[in-house]
This record gives C-alpha cells, structure tokens and sequence, in this order.
C-alpha cells in the first residue's frame, strides 16, 4: 500500500463533506471551531466550501490578489443593495444618513486596527492615505526622510516632490530580501539616521517580495533617536493578524481595503496617532474641524458612500473566517508552492524562506528569463495571471504571486508545473 505524506496524511484526516454536504458557510464554519487554525490551514474541504463564497472567475487561475481581491459574493450583494438604497432617495441620504453612517464603519474599522476611532478615518487607498501624511508635514530645506528602494512607487514619487517643493533631503536604502535576523534589517534602516531625520517610512509588508517587516523594532529604534515613523501597510492590513498596538507606537498606518479585507474599490484607512494630528496640515481646505481633529484630512468631496457601508459588510465577513484562520491559511498556500520550487537551478525565489518573514505573497524569477516576459508567457500559454516585477535596485526580479484564500493547492500545482516547464 502507498505510504501517505505528511500533506496527504493531514488532508485525509482533516477531510470533510462541507462542499458536498450542502452545509452553509456559517455551518461549515462552526463545524471547525475546535480545530486549531494551523491544522485547518490544510483541509482542501474546508478551503473549497470558502471558496465557494467568492464569484471566482473560471477564464484563467488568478494569482494577482495583492493588487486587488476578490469582494466575497455576500459582500457584493450587500454592496450593490447599498447603491440601489441610496440612489432611490439621493440626497435625502446624503444630507440626513451619511455621516451617522460612515461613522459606523469607521468605528468597526477602528475596533479591528485596535485604534481609536478619533485616530482612523475611511479614505480611498493606501496612497492617498499616506500621500496626505507626507503632504501634511511641515517641511524644511535639509530635513531627512528614510525610505527603501523596495518601498511603493507612489509614496516615493511624494517624497520627490516634496524634496523638489522644499529641499529635504531623501535618503534611500535597500532592505535585505533574506536577512538573518531582525537586527541586520534595523541596522540598515538605522544607519541612515542622522540628527536631520524627520521620518523613516517602512512597509509592514513589502509588496514586491511578501516580506514581512520587523516593524516594532524598526519603530522603537527610530523613535529613540526622536525619527516619526510611517508604515505602508497595503498589504497587511487584513492579511496579517495584529492590532496597530503590535507595531511599537508607530505614529502613522496607511493601507487599502480592497486587498486583503475584500472591500470594493475605493476604500483605505488612515491610523494618526492622536498626538500627531494637530501638527498636520489638511491636504484640502476644510476648515469645519479643530486641528486635533483627525476627520480635517477627510475632506475629498462628495464620496461614494456605498462603498463605505461596504465596509462593515467585508468586516463581517472577515470575522466570519477569522483573522487567525485566514492568516494561517494564506501562509500555508503560500509555502506550498515555494516549497517546491525553492531548490530549483533555475529558479530563483525573492521571499525569505523562514515562514514567519512572509505570508500569502511571494515573488519568483526564471534565470534567464525577462520577468515581463515570464508573466507573458504564464498567462498566454498556461492562463496563469501573475504580475512582473522588475526592480534591479532592490535585487528583485520575477513575478509576484498573490493567491487567497478562494485559491486551490489544485491551482498551485498548475502554477509549479509551469514553472517548472518554463525553466526546462
């Protein structure tokens, strides 16, 4: 008789009948409380019911999640119940409803950063959250900002004006992509410090490798040395399970919803710690609001407001799941196609392969092969949707692979199997 692997072993007795037995999700779900969310990260049965509850499309195996989720189908209902309600009586809405309304969702937002709602307000994605942070200090000629070179393109662009606008100085280094330890990141970071340094930005997870960042000990060694610190967290914030009090005090946290929380596009918070506010400029002239009031950066105009409501209903659904759950699991499909692939000549893996320095997102390049024309070739020849990441600065050069929690081991495989053809 065949000997079982270890995988196998697990799926076996883990397996269930949730996707066959006509069981809901909710059922399916207390059907698990007792499992431990790093055994149920491996229950293929389990995972298939989940996926079930996303519009997943059949056209090609998506592997570019980190750009932009899938809304599960609940969500989307209720989102598109939320436009239809709000535009049959338009502005009697708008002037009566809106803001009792938002102030929910900012509340249950709050409530999972575990900040204060006066510290958090719903803006429209992670650059404008921190494109108003960057905007919003007051500069002066010679003032020091630290980002890296693995950092996001927007945010970098608004340190560059900032620098043409009024003379700071930009100072940016390169974050290890396999790093030994903690201590060797925050040296890096620390390095760049110098009595002119007014704020360091740092990724709490880096979205062109999927490394998870020490950012705690980044944020107590810059504010030892007096340095602000400001976190792109894009790609964590419902990814990661953890509270804003994790991160060692960090004064600022931007990130977008439509990612990992599965909100419709069109929704990011702000986290201001409520000492920082009132030395902020607003980006917009609103001057309804005291200067200690985080809502003065909020001004953008009339907002689609279903999509705020959205946001209690993707709240709702993701602790449905559970942040534990949901963490383990993004973590195990991550290492399940790494694993595999991680030893291969030809095949270079840009994500540290210790498991607590990555979750869901992952990057792989084809020696030889242009990263463009690897994600080409992925999808014209086996319908695999990834995207290219070329950045020779940052040593990163391959496709970022994003998978989620409707993605399958079945999918993975595909994705291995090409890969491996692909690199001969």
């Amino acid at each position: 008789m065949a000997t079982l692997s270890k995988r196998g072993f697990i799926k076996t007795m883990l397996g269930t009948t949730w996707a066959t037995a006509g069981l809901s999700l909710d059922d399916a779900i207390a059907g698990v409380s007792r499992i431990d969310a790093g055994t149920l990260a491996a229950d293929e049965a389990f995972w298939q019911q989940i996926r079930l509850a996303y519009p997943v499309t059949k056209d090609f195996i998506q592997l570019e999640n980190g750009y932009y989720s899938l809304a599960a189908q609940e969500v989307l209902d209720s989102y598109q119940e939320h436009i239809r309600r709000i535009n049959a009586v338009s502005s009697y809405y708008m002037r009566t409803r809106q803001f009792d309304d938002k102030l929910v969702s900012r509340k249950q937002l709050a409530e999972l950063l575990g900040a204060s709602a006066d510290e958090v307000i719903i803006t429209r994605n992670t650059t404008e959250s921190l494109d108003t942070v960057i905007a919003g200090l007051t500069w002066n000629a010679g003032d020091e900002a630290i980002m890296a070179s693995q950092d996001y393109g927007a945010m970098l662009d608004m340190f560059t004006l900032q620098a043409r606008r009024y003379g700071i100085v930009n100072k940016v280094i390169t974050v290890p992509n396999h790093p030994a330890s903690d201590e060797e990141i925050v040296s890096v970071y620390e390095k760049a410090i110098t009595p002119k340094t007014r704020l360091l930005m740092v990724c709490h997870l880096i979205n062109i490798t999927g490394q998870v960042m020490p950012v705690r000990k980044i944020t107590e060694m810059a504010h030892r040395h007096g340095v602000e610190v400001m976190v792109d967290g894009a790609h964590a914030f419902a990814h990661l399970n953890f509270k804003i009090g994790d991160l060692g005090g960090c004064d600022y946290y931007g990130a977008s919803l439509h990612k990992w929380l599965g909100a419709p596009l069109g929704a990011g918070l702000l986290y201001v710690r409520k000492d920082k506010i009132a030395p902020l400029w607003q980006l917009f002239g609103d001057m309804g609001y005291a200067d200690d009031d985080i809502r003065k950066l909020n001004h953008t105009g009339t907002h689609p407001v279903a999509t705020d409501l959205a946001i209690q209903d993707a709240i709702r659904f993701h602790q449905k799941i559970g942040s534990e759950r949901k963490e383990a699991r993004l973590r195990y499909l991550q290492r399940y196609w790494t694993d595999q692939v991680r030893n291969h000549p030809k095949l270079v893996v840009n994500t540290p392969a210790d498991p607590h320095r990555s979750c869901a997102i992952a990057n792989v390049g084809v020696k030889g092969i242009a990263p463009a024309d690897l994600a080409k070739t992925l999808m014209s020849k086996y319908t695999i949707f990834t995207v290219a990441i070329d950045n020779p600065t940052a040593g990163v050069q391959g496709v970022r692979v994003t998978p989620h929690l409707y993605t399958t081991t079945q999918e993975l495989d595909a994705f291995v199997k090409a890969l491996r053809e692909i690199a001969g």
